[in-house]
């Protein structure tokens, strides 16, 4: 059984290396313009569900990752920046306030023809707050990281934008892009066979 990761995010492949797992990349095209959910957790599973749904099909005999990860601020979804005034206006937003960063992750267990056989879905949340921002740090942050590929205009693991996190209240990784401890937790609860292939040491 081979492991894919449906997403193109560096981030999220770079977690899963880290727990020692190996994979094929294969991400998902889908349209992320979608309606009807209530909660940023709903929205953050339908576009993990939908990602890994529009993969499954072409990766039989596969165990697919797919994970989506939203920023809510203020009862506002913070998305991806389209250019430098977009994202200054993101951070100056999150510049002293509370956000919670919703990761929604969806596995499946495709059969022969890429039928997902069994499967699984759920959410992590992590609250982080910023200190206030200049606009000088963010007009220098934004210059340097174009976050533009970035929910909410920063990143916590790979450039400047670990100095304006005050306090984090839950999974780091989760803000990184990928909650590995629920994923770890639930894929021996929903799939103990896999998690026992997987991590051997932990089942």
């Amino acid at each position: 059984m081979r492991l894919v990761l449906a997403s193109s995010s560096p981030r999220r492949a770079s977690l899963l290396k880290q727990i020692g797992l190996s994979f094929i990349t294969d991400p998902a095209a889908i349209n992320e313009e979608i309606s009807g959910w209530q909660k940023p957790s709903e929205l953050a599973l339908e576009l993990a569900v939908m990602k890994g749904r529009a993969v499954a099909g072409r990766n039989p005999d596969s165990l697919v990752i797919a994970a989506d990860t939203v920023v809510w601020l203020k009862n506002q979804l913070l998305g991806k920046p389209s250019d430098a005034t977009q994202a200054a206006d993101m951070l100056n937003r999150l510049s002293g306030n509370t956000h919670s960063v919703f990761t929604g992750v969806y596995v499946a267990k495709t059969d022969g023809t890429g039928v997902p056989e069994s499967d699984f879905s759920f959410f992590e949340r992590t609250k982080v707050t910023f200190s206030t921002l200049s606009d000088g740090e963010i007009d220098a942050y934004i210059s340097v990281a174009k976050p533009y590929d970035k929910a909410g205009s920063y990143g916590i693991q790979d450039d400047l934008g670990s100095l304006f996190v005050s306090k984090i209240e839950g999974d780091y990784y989760n803000v990184v892009g990928f909650p590995l401890n629920s994923f770890y937790q639930n894929l021996r609860k929903w799939m103990p066979a896999v998690h026992h292939l997987l991590f051997p040491a932990g089942s």
